[in-house]
């Protein structure tokens, strides 16, 4: 599933792309990726005649701002958009065909189907349900010692469970949180509460660099992750710990293992992160 880094990726191209451009005609062909409304004829329809004035982003959601509208987009594990002239034959994973006056498409495609569109009125989407419960984002004052020291001690769980919470805070998939983890010296399966404010200081700054290097590298490109311009990201090039089972660590030289934890494939350093005693 794309992370902050890829979903902040995608933004930044579809503002190249596509912010400006008015909405002639929206063709919907898997409904059932209509979430609100609940009718994909009544969504194609709202859209006739919507510039997209600007492109957001709250947590892994792409915010389309559009003339009357605000579009919320989640791409899931596969989602993916991209921009065509109207001659390029669309492949068979494009559910959704965004025509544009000026004769180019913006296209929805999803292999497994999982993406979802809400479309509310502008200035309400924050408070969809979707949207409401989510944390602070990672590159806002809002995210800070303070704010993580609360979170984490009102907790037991494990600290890879907790930031995969996005209650807690937003962006931070199983990559992300690997390799956070991982620079901040800290083991999966720690309780959250344990932490001392040494091990948080760390925790936070580290979680805010490794989202900005991954964003500015333009992501990771693990499995089938491209920006809307067709390109790869390059941040897996940078990668300690995640997809590295196996391998040495690139700081210490021991064998990176993999687990289990949080229901989730982990990977860490056994010497770099040192697993709590039971």
């Amino acid at each position: 599933m794309p992370e902050l880094p890829e979903v902040e990726t995608v933004r930044k191209t579809l503002v190249e792309l596509v912010q400006g451009k008015t909405i002639k005609q929206v063709k919907v062909l898997w409904p059932k990726m209509i979430k609100e409304p609940d009718d994909a004829a009544l969504f194609e329809e709202m859209l006739i005649g919507q510039e997209i004035v600007k492109i957001g982003r709250r947590g892994k959601f792409l915010l389309f701002y559009l003339t009357d509208y605000c579009m919320v987009s989640h791409l899931r594990m596969e989602g993916k958009y991209g921009l065509f002239q109207k001659e390029e034959p669309a492949n068979k994973h494009t559910h959704v065909f965004f025509y544009f006056e000026d004769g180019t498409e913006l296209r929805y495609q999803d292999v497994r189907k999982f993406g979802t569109l809400h479309l509310y009125k502008k200035g309400e989407e924050l408070a969809a349900k979707s949207l409401a419960s989510l944390g602070p984002e990672p590159f806002e004052d809002e995210f800070n010692l303070d704010l993580l020291k609360e979170r984490l001690a009102k907790t037991n769980r494990n600290i890879k469970a907790v930031l995969l919470d996005q209650t807690v805070v937003v962006g931070l998939g199983n990559i992300y949180v690997d390799e956070a983890l991982f620079r901040a010296g800290i083991h999966p399966e720690r309780i959250s509460s344990s932490l001392n404010e040494k091990e948080l200081i760390e925790l936070q700054r580290e979680i805010v660099l490794t989202l900005q290097e991954a964003v500015d590298k333009g992501g990771s490109t693990i499995r089938s992750y491209v920006n809307s311009q067709g390109q790869i990201g390059m941040f897996q090039l940078e990668l300690f710990v995640y997809g590295r089972k196996g391998e040495p660590c690139r700081k210490c030289g021991h064998e990176i293992e993999k687990t289990v934890v949080a229901g989730r494939g982990t990977h860490t350093c056994p010497q770099c992160q040192p697993k709590p005693l039971e």
